[in-house]
């Protein structure tokens, strides 16, 4: 008996000792709502992950996506899942690298951008928005969102030379949760959204998600990525990589999936996928620098060719990529 529980007492040590030495990663993830609500949906995930692996995992919850791209650049936030847009700048500066992204329950890859108003508003099409922009209280999304800034930052206002902080009434910026209950109380008239979200409300609160109307709806946008640090250990990576890749498979992980976003599992990706929304980025500017008349010609013309090397060069790129 004695022996046993000498035996018993060694293993716990032993235990103890490897907790305290398990790696240990920060888990950066989006404010898309509140920090409450995004701990309850992915603490779940993150309990597991940390059974699965061996690492132990802490979440990191910014109040902006610029707070997890400098949380990655000054090694802070190691692990990180974030939107197309704010992946290209860790990519860019904060040793970022995209392993894998988000597959959604129906098999999709992809989400869209919107813009929704209250459906007593009066505002029912993107033509009355771009008609009545000095009566509007317009709802921006975060700066580095993909779907609520870098895609209506293009397709609705860069393509109808439209300055949204001086064209409409006001406007101000948050993220999709505060602007999804903005519009459901008339506070603000219109804002940028996504699919995502009001996917999550109508699961969630299906007499509110009635109140909303979409009044504009993107192409494609390709699905969330998730992305580590470069230099993160081989050994650890390949731990990352193995549980994402093979989660959502038994009926407590599909729940735990459903509960995030109706997610439905994780693909293996790369810095590939951020490939068009590089090239979204770079007409952006050059439709704001084609209608800006105050530059000099010549400038003008150079930057404009910059600009279509640059394109040019995301096309090769884009090509090879497939």
């Amino acid at each position: 008996m004695k022996l046993w529980k000498t035996l018993l007492a060694g293993a716990a040590m032993i235990a103890s000792v490897a907790a305290a030495h398990a790696q240990e990663i920060n888990f950066g993830i989006i404010s898309t709502d509140s920090s409450a609500a995004l701990r309850q949906r992915w603490q779940p995930l993150i309990d597991d992950m940390e059974k699965q692996t061996g690492l132990k995992v802490t979440p990191f919850f910014a109040t902006d996506y610029a707070g997890v791209i400098e949380g990655m650049r000054f090694n802070k936030v190691q692990l990180a899942w974030m939107g197309n847009k704010g992946a290209m700048e860790a990519v860019d500066r904060s040793q970022g690298e995209v392993f894998a992204k988000i597959m959604y329950a129906d098999g999709t890859e992809g989400y869209y951008s919107l813009l929704i108003a209250n459906k007593s508003s009066p505002y029912k099409t993107l033509d009355d928005v771009i008609k009545n922009g000095k009566k509007i209280n317009f709802g921006l999304g975060d700066p580095t969102s993909t779907s609520g800034t870098l895609v209506p930052g293009y397709y609705v206002f860069a393509k109808n030379n439209i300055d949204p902080r001086t064209y409409f009434k006001t406007a101000r910026s948050s993220n999709h949760g505060a602007n999804l209950m903005a519009v459901l109380n008339n506070q603000i008239d219109v804002a940028t959204n996504n699919t995502e979200e009001l996917n999550k409300l109508e699961a969630t609160q299906p007499e509110k998600a009635k109140q909303i109307q979409v009044i504009w709806k993107s192409p494609l946008i390709p699905s969330d990525p998730l992305l580590w640090r470069k230099d993160l250990p081989d050994a650890t990576k390949k731990k990352i990589r193995d549980f994402f890749l093979a989660y959502g498979k038994d009926a407590h992980e599909k729940e735990v999936l459903k509960n995030i976003y109706n997610y439905g599992g994780f693909r293996a990706s790369s810095d590939a996928q951020l490939l068009p929304i590089r090239q979204l980025e770079l007409f952006k500017q050059k439709v704001q620098l084609e209608s800006d008349t105050n530059i000099d010609a010549a400038k003008k013309k150079s930057q404009l060719a910059d600009l279509d090397g640059k394109l040019a060069a995301l096309d090769q790129e884009m090509n090879k990529a497939k």
